[in-house]
């Protein structure tokens, strides 16, 4: 990424006060950012193979994936993610209330990046996304990802 480019962080969440709440603590950080919301696990799909009402959509420099999802599940969206060779390289963050041993395990057996558990509280939660932001955004180097063509119908 360049210095000054924003980065682009699709949030994969259905609780809309979670959604809300996310939004406001990203505008807190200091880090230039533009959020996407894919609101179930069909959705975030579409988005990242950018399809549909999506096909303008940025590829995402960062996913913020919840578990819980309507439609296709978190689980099913991580599979399919590291598992599709033009988007695996996305770093994708697991942000979710569970904290079940099974959830852990299956996300980093499907090469998860990182699993964090969504604390409670805005303050809390705050610090959270400061935190990601602080390292994915501050520290790390994320992949350049070229554009996702859209599959070709068959």
């Amino acid at each position: 990424m360049n210095v000054g480019q924003r980065i682009q962080i699709l949030l994969i969440e259905d609780d809309p006060d979670d959604v809300l709440l996310i939004t406001e603590a990203l505008r807190e950080t200091r880090i230039a950012s533009d959020l996407h919301v894919a609101m179930d696990g069909e959705e975030a799909m579409d988005f990242l193979h950018r399809q549909g009402r999506f096909e303008d959509a940025p590829v995402p420099d960062l996913v913020l994936l919840d578990l819980n999802l309507p439609k296709k599940d978190g689980r099913q969206v991580l599979v399919e993610v590291k598992g599709d060779r033009t988007l695996r390289r996305i770093p994708v963050i697991v942000l979710t209330t569970s904290a079940a041993h099974q959830d852990v395990l299956h996300a980093y057996d499907t090469h998860v990046n990182a699993y964090v558990r969504k604390p409670v509280g805005y303050v809390a939660l705050l610090d959270v996304v400061r935190s990601i932001q602080d390292f994915w955004v501050g520290a790390a180097l994320l992949p350049a990802c070229e554009p996702v063509a859209a599959p070709l119908a068959g």
